[in-house]
């Protein structure tokens, strides 16, 4: 049953057109993933979604007036003042009990400076339980995850498990999205285009029509040469027919004829062609951004580039750490672990000289030269264009600046326009070419997939994989830690540790030549399915069926890579 039914939503801004004709439908107790690149319109449609804005055309249907939404925002919105403003609205529905589970303690105690210095992880947690205890009839979760330590991400799972009505969630997270949507909607040129499943079921659906669609297209486009060469050779054949029937008499009538038979096959092909084009036009596949990071080392360095020794902080009578002993060597990709509010970014504003210990000492080679990026996009200056934003003086900076912005897949358009009109995802991007223009000995990155589209992350951490200086990541990314680091500095009960190996979670492993068999008689029943869809129109009688054998062993292929069967 569908609780709410979206059909032909428009949405501009000025001359820009966001969404184009967004149609989809939700259904009671359904998990909605919304995903599509920085600036596609998936906090817009939100919006829409629970009334704050207004679409320019479409109708937005709810299947009665009382359905109640529940709508989790991203975590820049969210500022000290509306932290205590919702403790105050809800202290008597329940809030208390959610973020007692959320492992906020005394929350009820906290102080007002407190709410001044919560964590990311901290908001998003104390939003969550705020919109939890209003008990919505609908979800709707803007990038739920970012931010949110392993403790919050189960819950949230967990949560969202038993939760009796539906969900909308918008998130760039794989991990999360594998776990918890059954149907992907992805907003691609101000579309919707539907995927069944979760995400890793989405990306070998979407391969799979990917290369359904050159098929189509390359046959295609081989019927229009070889119809295009008949037309070329009748119409040249009609020609000469027509030169040969005024020169040789006796034989004029003979040509005349024949030159006008070749005319009207001319016609008649020609208006097949167009006729076949307007039916079944496939069009050519659009090729997926290929997104550039080009990092620059700065040459031979020592083994090691850190060291601390006995370390302490606290604030007041808050410790955060102490007695902690790690070090750091050249070259090294390290995760920084732990739950929400043990002092990550403590560390890091530490290790930048931001803020000083308590006790103990940090030590740093004296030629290290570190590259930051924090948690959110919110210290550029909202006023400014992007390239300026980023303190660019030289031609030749800005020029290279605005090749970087993008190669990260930002619109030429998008290059005039102030900062405060970018979505977050775009603002992350224009940080991100701060750090490219210049070459570090360690970058340090606090939550760097944070706003970033899926095509982006998957080539971040490609490309900082091959990176051959050091890295110090914090990310609740766990696809994103699993591929790019191999170790990890774990903050647990006060103390810091580093630990080898990271263990994020169990990766697949090969398996028998029983199974890649397998793995290829699914490859071949996929092709052969393929090769019938390709040579048939939506509109057959036997296309439907193919349709849901092809899902059917796309999910197949998707399960047995998920079990290790092939990897």
């Amino acid at each position: 049953m569908n609780i709410i039914s979206l059909r032909g939503i428009k949405k501009s801004y000025g001359d820009h057109q966001l969404l184009t004709n967004v149609t989809l439908t939700v259904q009671a107790n359904e998990r909605i993933g919304l995903i599509g690149k920085n600036g596609a319109g998936k906090t817009t449609l939100a919006n829409i979604l629970a009334g704050d804005i207004e679409c320019d055309e479409g109708t937005l249907e709810f299947r009665n007036e009382f359905i109640k939404i529940g709508y989790l925002r991203q975590s820049v919105e969210y500022t000290s003042r509306t932290m205590q403003a919702m403790v105050e609205a809800r202290a008597e529905d329940g809030l208390f009990t959610f973020t007692s589970r959320l492992g906020m303690e005394k929350l009820p105690a906290w102080e007002e400076k407190r709410f001044e210095h919560l964590s990311g992880g901290e908001r998003i947690k104390l939003a969550l339980a705020y919109v939890w205890s209003s008990k919505p009839d609908v979800l709707i979760l803007d990038e739920p995850t970012n931010h949110l330590d392993q403790a919050g991400m189960d819950w949230l799972i967990e949560e969202l498990a038993s939760f009796e009505g539906a969900a909308i969630i918008i998130s760039h997270d794989r991990y999360f999205l594998d776990q918890t949507v059954t149907r992907i909607f992805e907003i691609e040129e101000g579309v919707a285009h539907e995927y069944r499943g979760n995400y890793t079921s989405y990306r070998a659906q979407k391969e799979e029509r990917r290369r359904i669609q050159q098929h189509q297209y390359e046959t295609q486009q081989k019927d229009i040469r070889r119809i295009q060469q008949q037309i070329a050779q009748l119409t040249n054949w009609s020609e000469k027919a027509h030169s040969q029937s005024t020169k040789q008499e006796g034989y004029k009538e003979y040509y005349r004829a024949k030159a006008k038979k070749m005319d009207i096959q001319v016609k008649s092909k020609k208006k097949r062609l167009e006729a076949e084009l307007n039916k079944h036009q496939a069009a050519k596949p659009v090729e997926e951004a290929k997104i550039e990071f080009d990092f620059l080392g700065r040459g031979k360095h020592g083994k090691r580039l850190l060291e601390a020794r006995d370390i302490k902080k606290k604030y007041g009578e808050r410790i955060l750490f102490e007695n902690s002993h790690f070090y750091m060597k050249h070259g090294e990709k390290i995760a920084l672990t732990g739950a929400n509010g043990t002092g990550k970014t403590t560390l890091i504003k530490i290790i930048l000289k931001e803020e000083c210990l308590t006790s103990g000492e940090l030590w740093a080679s004296p030629s290290l030269k570190i590259g930051y990026m924090s948690q959110d996009a919110g210290d550029l200056p909202l006023e400014k264009k992007p390239v300026d934003a980023i303190g660019l003086h030289s031609r030749d900076e800005i020029n290279k600046a605005k090749t970087i912005l993008v190669n990260l897949g930002f619109d030429r358009e998008h290059l005039d326009v102030p900062v405060s009109s970018l979505s977050l995802g775009q603002r992350i991007k224009v940080k991100l070419t701060g750090l490219l223009l210049e070459g570090y000995d360690l970058l340090i990155l606090d939550e760097p997939t944070n706003h970033l589209d899926l095509e982006s992350r998957e080539q971040l951490e490609k490309t900082l994989s091959v990176y051959p200086g050091s890295l110090l990541v914090v990310s609740h990314d766990r696809f994103f830690t699993e591929k790019l680091c191999t170790k990890k500095l774990h903050i647990e009960n006060r103390r810091i540790r580093r630990i080898e190996g990271i263990n994020v979670h169990d990766r697949p492993k090969q398996e028998s030549q029983s199974n890649e068999e397998d793995w290829m008689v699914n490859e071949l029943k996929l092709t052969e399915v393929l090769g019938k869809l390709s040579s048939l129109s939506r509109d057959d009688a036997s296309y439907q069926e193919l349709e849901k054998e092809f899902q059917r062993l796309t999910q197949e292929k998707l399960i047995m890579r998920n079990r290790g069967k092939y990897s």
